[in-house]
């Protein structure tokens, strides 16, 4: 493979979708919408929307479409019912005395 500086020279076309898609995200999301006095506001910014929305509340295909609070809540529901329904966890036992 020539050094040309493209990590995805040669691979499959999806390799950067979804870098793609959180860019196109901030971006239209947060950059377009405001300014910001320093590059340390606009850091802090950034961090904030990605830790407090994009992480958890952003909605993945990967996840069947949920975000991961709620992709995360459902797997508790269902591990729970698992648990619940299980005969085994109902086995009590025995102290020798």
């Amino acid at each position: 493979m020539p050094g040309n500086g493209r990590a995805s020279f040669g691979g499959c076309a999806y390799d950067n979708a979804m870098s793609e898609s959180f860019f196109a995200s901030l971006e239209c999301e947060l950059i377009d919408r405001r300014s910001w006095k320093n590059k340390t506001e606009a850091r802090l910014v950034i961090f904030t929307w990605i830790e407090s929305w994009y992480n958890p509340a952003h909605r993945h295909s990967g996840l069947g479409d949920l975000s991961p609070i709620n992709f995360e809540r459902k797997l508790k529901e269902k591990n729970q019912i698992e648990i619940n329904c299980n005969p085994l966890s109902q086995v009590e036992t025995l102290s020798i005395t």
